[in-house]
């Protein structure tokens, strides 16, 4: 039964909220396992639901839901050492809100009803809100509402976006199922004026949870306020959850000849973003703020890649994939530098090489990797999709994508100098070294290596899923 890979979860965060404090721990780590081998299970044998008019194991949920298993598993591990490390005052409420996430998150990967893709959506936002004023001070407090109320919003106009479309399917008087796939089998038959208008809401609406500019103003704070695992699944694993209700919204219009239309407005959606990107990245003094808006570059990424199409849509699936390996890895390592040096300034982080040299080579590693240089994944993701820009003629777009990846190269860049290799004079540079517990170190280390280890070698199912996820929006080679 496919649905037990969100009904797990949701069994597992309800009694968290009721054990004792640590007691959650085990139950963490369980629940994390089980997804794991169930999503393998699903990868492996493709099971049909029981409720198939609600949900189905299309190919770019199947990705993302293996994506989220792996990560939210070594996330756990991460999590049993961290907690211990640091002062979360309801730890149960933590934990149940992780599985209770983690069980949202997986009910959108195999929605294919669209009402219940966005109540899926929708719970995402409920289910993490806790985790992000975990630490009860007041700056989380604003974060916290800040993500409720723009997502809520958000949230809302997909909805009015979602209606739209069943009003194109009644406009030209159109018999279907409400699902993505029948959608997109009838879609030559829906009204295209009311479709257009859906899909434009249901982007924006989307797109404020996923991160696009100009709607993406909650995900700094939201990051920066985090648990650094909170902060891992919604950069890792959140965003993309949006992403595929605005991609499967994406292949209806593909298939209803409205291809250039959503392809422009992914397009400069995306170029938006990148540019918003680096123009705050180069003068950030948060390392999980320079973080935060890196996770917004390259979702500007994923929907420029998809919007140009053809081998530009296979690299952004790409770049959806090593994306959330890398940037989680990214925040976890966030948190053993902010227990190590006691501080989220970049001023007053220094000296990492010296006083933590395992954190130092994840967080080291995991800069070249997202910042898109060979061997790493993004490095490929993000070559198909130029490739893709000079076959389609994208010359200008392309351009500026150039332009602000350098620029937000050179910021991070220098922001990341300074972290690891800061005078040894400076207070914290001077500073003893830290302890570092394996735990809290080898889930970045296996994030990275899976990464790297995709970007040499693809399995067959893994590049034959990838292209029948894209095919149908004219991706692939």
């Amino acid at each position: 039964m496919v649905e037990l890979v969100f009904i797990a979860p949701f069994i597992t965060g309800g009694i968290a909220f009721f054990l004792p404090k640590a007691s959650s721990r085990p139950l963490l780590m369980f629940t994390g396992a089980l997804h794991l081998v169930m999503s393998l299970f699903f990868w492996m044998f493709r099971p049909e639901p029981m409720l198939k008019a609600y949900f189905a194991l299309s190919p770019e949920g199947l990705l993302s839901l293996l994506v989220i298993s792996l990560l939210f598993f070594l996330i756990t591990v991460y999590t049993n050492a961290y907690v211990k490390e640091t002062a979360i005052r309801a730890e149960h409420v933590f934990t149940g809100s992780m599985l209770l996430f983690l069980g949202t998150m997986s009910m959108v990967t195999i929605s294919d009803h669209i009402m219940v893709m966005w109540i899926a959506i929708e719970a995402t936002t409920l289910a993490s809100a806790p985790l992000i004023f975990t630490h009860r001070t007041a700056a989380s407090l604003e974060a916290t509402w800040k993500y409720v109320l723009i997502c809520s919003v958000g949230i809302a106009m997909a909805l009015l976006g979602s209606v739209l479309i069943t009003l194109a399917m009644d406009a030209n008087r159109v018999d279907a199922p409400l699902s993505f796939t029948a959608l997109t089998t009838v879609a030559p038959l829906l009204n295209p004026f009311w479709l257009k208008a859906g899909f434009v809401l249901i982007l924006v609406g989307y797109g404020t949870k996923m991160g696009l500019a100009p709607m993406h103003t909650w995900l700094p704070d939201a990051h920066s306020e985090a648990p650094s695992p909170a902060s891992a699944l919604l950069s890792g694993v959140l965003l993309n959850c949006a992403y595929i209700g605005i991609f499967k919204t994406n292949k209806i219009m593909h298939a209803a000849g409205l291809g250039d239309f959503s392809g422009m407005i992914l397009i400069v959606f995306g170029l938006a973003s990148i540019f918003a990107a680096a123009t705050f990245i180069l003068k950030q003094n948060e390392y999980k703020r320079l973080l935060a808006y890196s996770s917004i570059e390259n979702m500007g990424i994923i929907a420029f890649g998809t919007g140009i199409g053809g081998i530009g849509a296979y690299g952004a699936m790409l770049c959806l994939i090593h994306h959330s390996l890398i940037k989680s890895s990214l925040f976890l390592t966030s948190g053993n530098i902010l227990l190590g040096c006691g501080s989220r300034l970049i001023d007053q982080t220094g000296n990492l090489a010296k006083r933590m040299p395992r954190t130092f080579v994840a967080f080291f590693a995991g800069f070249a990797a997202i910042s898109g240089f060979p061997p790493f994944g993004l490095f490929i993701g993000e070559l198909f999709i130029v490739i893709g820009a000079f076959r389609t003629g994208h010359y200008v777009g392309l351009a500026l994508l150039i332009l602000c990846l350098c620029a937000i190269v050179a910021g991070f860049s220098r922001h990341v100098m300074q972290i690891s290799f800061q005078d040894a004079g400076d207070a914290a540079g001077a500073a003893p070294p830290v302890p570092e517990k394996a735990a809290m170190v080898w889930p970045q280390y296996a994030l990275l290596l899976t990464s790297l280890v995709l970007c040499i070698f693809t399995p067959d199912t893994l590049y034959r899923t990838v292209i029948h996820a894209v095919m149908t929006i004219g991706g692939g080679f």
